[in-house]
């Protein structure tokens, strides 16, 4: 049997339109430090914070108001010994209707427990989708990291050089 993939839910009183504009603008809920297109079938975009963690994300699917996935083209961590691993894994947003609500359904697909990132990234993914991404969609306001700017306990840990 394998492992699962990292996932995690949320639900907004928005529509599925206002929740994929948000998904779609990471700068507003990840990261500030994001450069290139986020919107569009087979943009690429480069994320990283501070030296610690870069990646080269490709939009692979784009379903308007209901999916985006991101393939993971390139990663680094500084913080692991496999300094690729999510390298060929999948991001994926799944956004419909539930009852009254909309739902956004995450998925790391590939994050699974056996990487040493596991703890670390599931705690970061758990931050950015219920807390930043969440605010992001219900308010406008997301917690996304920047430079100088760490954004999760992990990421002030590695920030502050401890």
């Amino acid at each position: 049997m394998t492992a699962p993939d990292f996932s995690t839910t949320i639900l907004v009183d928005q529509t599925p339109q206002e929740a994929f504009k948000a998904v779609t603008h990471p700068r507003g809920w990840w990261s500030e430090e994001i450069e290139g297109g986020t919107d569009k079938l087979n943009d690429e975009f480069n994320y990283h914070h501070e030296e610690h963690h870069r990646a080269k994300m490709r939009l692979i699917e784009v379903i308007p108001d209901k999916k985006v996935v991101w393939l993971v083209l390139e990663n680094y961590f500084k913080f692991t010994k496999d300094k690729t691993e999510w390298t060929g894994t999948k991001i994926v947003f799944e956004i419909s209707k539930k009852d009254d609500k909309t739902q956004v359904r995450f998925t790391h697909a590939g994050l699974v427990p056996e990487y040493e990132c596991f703890e670390v990234c599931s705690n970061a993914w758990t931050h950015y989708i219920q807390d930043s991404l969440y605010g992001f969609i219900t308010t406008g306001k997301g917690k996304p990291n920047g430079k100088g700017k760490p954004s999760t306990e992990h990421e002030k840990t590695l920030t502050s050089g401890n």
